[in-house]
């Protein structure tokens, strides 16, 4: 499959090994997904002096396989980003990624902070989200949720607590589990299912070229800025749902201190740019530039977050450090 940079970069060559200190920027999921996106917009940010890092495809349970080899210093290629999301955070919470801890790699950026979006097909029976929780109410199986992954995913998750929501138990709910967005929102356009519970930034682009898709809500605070102004959140029809999505890139522990400091340097100054603000907010996120301290405070505060929501919907949670 081709893939259609949603960014427009141009044709990005690879930067020379000896040259760079970041080499490529691992996407752990097929094409078309948030961490596609991802690592488009850190292509953009280290697009100068130099020629950026290349993207590399690794699906495999939505970023488990990268992490594991991540972890165990399995990975042939040390100088490297890989992208991650609130959904990477909440399947290291479950144990899901494997027994190894978040201590074996390196937080290095929040690029932006994406929220979740119940979204339909065009012509789908319902006209409000109200509409869609009465139909799950009264037949919950007869209503298909299209889910990046599989149950405890980050879209999981959404629908889960949407039934929640509901009154409906999220153990009746019917799901379909894809590797990633991309195929989630194919389905979606196909009719295989019937909801999408997916992410902002991963429907903005297919959204402008016309993909048969309406959104019923966003799971953000207040409405969105832009093209998703008319766009109601779940709480303002009356259901008590956020899902924030922090989106970023880590590295191995062992990418070489003396090449990542320059990458570091180049992020920071980087991320708070007018260039990425607007690239971000055209995928209907909102700019972010976490590095050091506060970007591994805020990873620790949403691993203990994610940990309690996972336990509260009986999923096992990993124990911290010391618990």
């Amino acid at each position: 499959m081709r893939r259609r940079p949603l960014l427009a970069l141009g044709l990005l060559p690879t930067w020379p090994a000896a040259q760079a200190g970041v080499v490529q920027c691992v996407v752990p999921s097929k094409a078309g997904g948030g961490f596609d996106l991802t690592c488009q917009l850190t292509q953009a940010l280290l697009a100068q002096p130099g020629p950026p890092p290349r993207l590399v495809y690794q699906p495999g349970g939505i970023g488990a396989l990268t992490y594991s080899e991540v972890v165990r210093g399995g990975r042939p290629e040390s100088r490297e980003l890989v992208a991650f999301s609130t959904g990477t955070l909440l399947n290291i919470a479950q144990g899901r990624f494997g027994p190894w801890r978040p201590e074996r790699l390196r937080w290095v950026a929040g690029l932006a902070q994406d929220h979740g979006v119940v979204a339909v097909h065009r012509d789908a029976p319902w006209p409000t989200l109200a509409a869609l929780l009465a139909d799950l109410r009264r037949q919950p199986a007869a209503v298909a949720f299209a889910t990046g992954g599989t149950i405890g995913s980050q879209d999981w998750m959404k629908a889960a607590l949407l039934a929640r929501a509901a009154g409906v138990s999220h153990k009746r709910l019917r799901c379909v589990a894809f590797e990633g967005g991309g195929d989630a929102l194919r389905a979606l356009q196909d009719r295989h299912v019937q909801v999408l519970c997916g992410d902002v930034a991963e429907l903005m682009a297919p959204l402008a070229q016309g993909v048969p898709v309406r959104l019923l809500a966003t799971l953000a605070p207040a409405r969105l800025p832009g093209r998703l102004a008319q766009v109601p959140t779940a709480e303002e029809q009356g259901v008590d749902l956020r899902w924030p999505i922090l989106r970023g890139v880590y590295a191995p522990a062992d990418h070489p201190a003396a090449q990542l400091a320059p990458v570091l340097e180049q992020l920071e100054t980087a991320l708070r740019s007018p260039a990425h603000a607007a690239r971000v907010q055209a995928l209907g996120m909102q700019p972010l530039a976490l590095t050091g301290a506060p970007l591994a405070q805020e990873v620790e505060a949403q691993l203990s977050r994610l940990r309690g929501l996972a336990h509260s919907l009986g999923l096992t949670a990993l124990r911290p450090p010391g618990g």
